[in-house]
């Protein structure tokens, strides 16, 4: 037989806490900017890790391959910047401010998002192991309606009266004894109206 009991509990991995996020964020959109894009894959391989959609993992392999075209472009211009178009500065730096915006403001929408979605829910983050609880039954716990059915019934007891057995046999009260005092002044008065009737019977048949 199963006793009621706690239940062994595993081993979780905590959930980071917010200032520990914050910093990694700070990290990483830091290392974005003065790399000029060029490593923005780094926050998106660090959200596809702790969202774990194929659509980061996808949105992964396409900012690299983004940043791989642009330090092609950034190689194959002249290193005088005084050679170079007007149409090439203009194209560089709209790929960069567009890979810097489109790197960092998906990044940090939607892992604030995922965090703040396990908050409401009360959920473990990723890569946490979780142990079911059993509800422990607390001792003599009556449901509801058997409690309200008790309470019920304990008006009926009050009103009902208690009913005769009847195979009880009911002895009689025991007949008081006349006291000795009592037989002697009986048998006294006998003997005097005996007396006396015997002297009315010599008196009748003087006569």
């Amino acid at each position: 037989m199963h006793g009621y009991g706690p239940t062994p509990q595993q081993q979780t991995t905590s959930r980071p806490s917010p200032a520990t996020l914050t910093t990694v964020r700070v990290i990483l959109v830091t290392v974005t900017v003065l790399s000029c894009g060029l490593l923005g894959w780094v926050a998106m391989l660090r959200l596809a890790i702790v969202t774990r959609r194929p659509r980061d993992w996808v949105l992964l392999v396409v900012v690299m391959v983004l940043n791989a075209a642009l330090f092609a472009f950034i190689v194959s211009t002249p290193d005088d910047p005084d050679d170079m178009s007007d149409a090439s500065v203009l194209l560089m730096l709209l790929w960069i401010v567009a890979l810097l915006a489109g790197v960092i403001t998906y990044y940090l929408y939607v892992e604030i998002r995922h965090y703040s979605s396990l908050r409401s829910l009360g959920s473990p983050a990723p890569y946490t192991a979780t142990a079911t609880a059993h509800p422990t039954p607390l001792p003599y716990q009556q449901h509801p309606a058997q409690q309200h059915q008790h309470q019920h019934q304990q008006p009926q007891q009050h009103h009902q009266q208690p009913q005769p057995n009847p195979y009880t046999v009911q002895t009689p009260p025991p007949t008081p004894t006349p006291a000795p005092q009592r037989l002697d002044q009986v048998r006294a008065e006998l003997d005097e109206l005996s007396d006396y009737l015997r002297k009315e019977n010599r008196e009748g048949e003087g006569r």
